[in-house]
């Protein structure tokens, strides 16, 4: 599900604060700085560090 630009342009990271940007299967933002995955569930972006998983873990699995 693809989330609102005016919703991305707004939100950031929570743990560098840089921008973040939908991955291309639409599951997840992405941080461009640290490489966190916040996940999209129901629509709704899950902004918490806790809930992010590391690109490299991603590939990994």
């Amino acid at each position: 599900m693809a989330i609102d630009k005016e919703l991305l342009e707004i939100l950031a990271c929570p743990l560098c604060k840089e921008e973040v940007r939908q991955t291309p299967d639409g599951g997840g933002l992405q941080c461009v700085k640290c490489r966190r995955i916040y996940p999209i569930r129901d629509g709704i972006p899950i902004m918490l560090v806790d809930e992010a998983t590391l690109e490299d873990s991603e590939s990994a699995g």
